[in-house]
């Protein structure tokens, strides 16, 4: 059982998708998908979901000025994940796998050139 963090580490590294350098321009086409409940860039307002400006780095389950994130998330940021590339990949892939019980209702990005060119748009906006 000592080597459970390590082999779970392991295989958190090995079952991430492989990121490609992502297309920003291509990303904020993609993330007309995400438009209904999130807002990014200067004068992003909350909706649905928490506005998407500086969530590179953020821990998840903090945003300020929305409210509404399932205890599922929270608990998630509470217990250190933090979004970056690798965790946002692992994410947009499968949100409801990834994060169980979160309230997000996208089913998730099944290209990964659509994940990496998301990534990269999002990058644009640190806060």
């Amino acid at each position: 059982m000592k080597y459970a963090a390590a082999i779970s580490a392991a295989i958190v590294l090995f079952a991430a998708p492989a990121l490609a350098d992502g297309d920003a321009a291509k990303g904020e086409n993609v993330f007309k998908k995400c438009r209904a409940c999130h807002e990014i860039g200067e004068g992003a307002k909350v909706k649905v979901g928490p506005v998407l400006n500086g969530v590179i780095g953020r821990t998840a389950g903090t945003s300020e000025g929305f409210t509404k994130y399932s205890d599922a998330m929270k608990e998630a940021g509470a217990g250190g994940l933090v979004w970056n590339e690798e965790t946002l990949a692992q994410y947009l892939a499968d949100p409801k796998q990834f994060v169980p019980k979160n309230k997000m209702a996208f089913a998730g990005l099944k290209k990964e050139d659509d994940i990496a060119d998301v990534i990269a748009y999002l990058k644009q906006f640190p806060q």
